[in-house]
């Protein structure tokens, strides 16, 4: 979806897409009549509870474990500012801007929603601190994942009440009141209830995972790529990837997977029959490859199948309305634990074992190109000079590095559970650090894919003499086209942290795949 589209936010559930352009694109939002509609409707379910001389919790009580305590209706609006203020609690590193406009996107769609009892007037100054670039400031600690992200959330609550600090369009730091005045959106007052309503959702999670798998999706592609690139590189067999063979295992991810490698492969002339007399001579005589290249497919359509089975998490949640208490559709307004954040923790956490995954079967591949007895005539370390150079020797380190640190990040943050509220909140999810660790271990699956294609294109390099003479498939051919219009082809060694920069840029950008799918005509899958 490109920048200057618009998602409308109406009753029903946001598209992964559309939560990508809003949070990662700057798209702007408006908010559909049926939603203003319907949350006008909530709102006087609210109003009809003010002077209710029954506690109604979030409308007429104080939160959490002071739930029991009564509050004069003189007294309310002060409850809102304080729960917001008190609530703003993170601390640590800046959380990026996409992960904010996420989040914030995920409780303006709750709201349109109309069961969280907001005027429509918060609903619309929401959608205007997004539609202006304005992104409250948020650290990384400070939610548990129950009652939802609740100190996030209460960030932007604080930013829309024109307090705490922001950064504008243009990443400026600066007082939420003075940004708000720039843009020309009046601060809100709270009343009964809308604290609550801004506060008591799973969307800083459920963004994190939205944006995971659109990156996920890339990156199993990329992966497939640069297994094919490494399957020729290292001389290896196309047979293992036949349709056929495939079909006897059917799930869906490892045919997709297979397919990719295939097409990828189509047209090379340094492996399987394809290979020339000349070529054949310099193969290694062996009955199968190893399993990083042989079982590619088996991974990485598991992945896959993780990655399914997280968009159906997120495809329910997208479409729920998450509050406590919520405005049912016959006007009840009930108390609820659908703040809890499991599902998406463990989606999360799911996903990190499959990124985990497959960035040690990437290194693995990487670390046959080096190895001279396991390489098919390669150089050592595919150094220029053995001995005087060294090759990609130490970007496999890098690599080795990043993949231990994918299994630490792979282990669940979902299975911890610390008590809070003086024993209120006895259990808690942890979604919110499972999405951290997510982003975390995604990018260095990024930088792992991106050091198996450098070291791949390396070596088929040093097989053919360079793109002028290559021997690889077409679709490889482009990749590696690709790759030297910002790295050089082998030589004596030089600086290579910004060679693997460079490439990682081309791998998050999607640009060596887009290489590769104009070639082919029809994307990989």
């Amino acid at each position: 979806m490109p920048e200057e589209s618009t998602v409308t936010i109406g009753l029903g559930a946001l598209a992964p897409a559309e939560v990508v352009a809003v949070a990662r694109y700057g798209a702007r939002v408006e908010l559909g009549d049926d939603s203003l509609s319907a949350m006008q409707d909530s709102r006087s379910v609210i109003d009809a509870l003010i002077d209710d001389p029954t506690p109604h919790y979030g409308v007429s009580t104080g939160f959490g474990a002071l739930a029991t305590k009564h509050i004069p209706v003189q007294e309310r609006t002060h409850l809102q500012r304080s729960l917001i203020r008190s609530h703003a609690a993170s601390s640590g590193a800046e959380v990026d801007r996409e992960v904010v406009r996420g989040l914030m996107l995920g409780r303006l769609s709750t709201m349109a929603t109309g069961r969280t009892g907001v005027r429509p007037v918060v609903a619309q100054t929401y959608a205007d601190l997004l539609n202006a670039g304005i992104t409250p400031v948020i650290g990384e600690y400070g939610s548990l994942g129950c009652s939802g992200d609740l100190a996030p959330l209460s960030h932007v609550a604080l930013a829309l009440m024109g307090e705490g600090e922001v950064r504008n369009d243009d990443g400026a730091l600066l007082p939420a009141a003075e940004a708000l005045s720039a843009a020309g959106i009046t601060p809100v007052e709270l009343r009964e209830k809308e604290g609550l309503a801004l506060i008591n959702g799973t969307d800083g999670m459920l963004g994190m995972l939205v944006l995971a798998s659109a990156d996920l999706h890339r990156l199993l592609r990329t992966a497939d790529l640069a297994t094919a690139m490494s399957v020729e590189g290292l001389l290896g067999t196309d047979s293992v990837f036949a349709e056929d063979l495939h079909q006897l295992r059917p799930h869906p991810g490892q045919i997709v997977s297979a397919a990719n490698i295939r097409r990828v492969l189509s047209g090379s002339r340094l492996i399987g029959e394809h290979a020339s007399d000349e070529r054949k001579a310099h193969r290694f005589t062996r009955v199968q490859d190893a399993y990083s290249l042989r079982c590619a497919p088996q991974v990485h359509g598991a992945a896959r199948a993780t990655l399914a089975h997280v968009e159906s998490v997120a495809a329910i949640e997208l479409g729920s309305a998450i509050d406590n208490p919520v405005v049912t559709v016959d006007g009840r307004v009930e108390s609820n634990g659908n703040f809890h954040g499991a599902p998406i923790g463990y989606a999360l956490d799911f996903l990190a074992i499959a990124v985990a995954d497959l960035a040690s079967m990437s290194e693995r591949r990487t670390d046959r190109f080096l190895d001279k007895s396991r390489s098919h005539g390669l150089n050592p370390f595919l150094a220029h000079d053995p001995g005087v150079d060294s090759g990609h020797m130490i970007a496999q380190y890098t690599q080795a590095g990043i993949v231990s640190e994918l299994k630490r990040l792979a282990v669940p943050a979902s299975v911890d559970s610390i008590p809070s509220s003086a024993m209120q909140e006895d259990h808690v999810s942890m979604g919110w650090s499972a999405g951290l660790k997510l982003r975390r271990a995604l990018d260095g699956l990024t930088r792992v894919v991106a050091i198996e294609l450098l070291t791949a294109a390396r070596a088929l390099d040093m097989r053919d003499g360079g793109i002028s003479t290559s021997y690889s498939s077409p679709a490889i051919s482009a990749a590696r086209a690709a790759l030297r219009e910002v790295v050089e082809g082998p030589g004596t060694d030089r600086y290579l942290a910004p060679e693997i920069e460079a490439v990682r840029k081309l791998v998050e950008a999607g640009a060596v795949l887009a290489a590769v799918d104009r070639v082919l005509g029809e994307p990989l899958a």
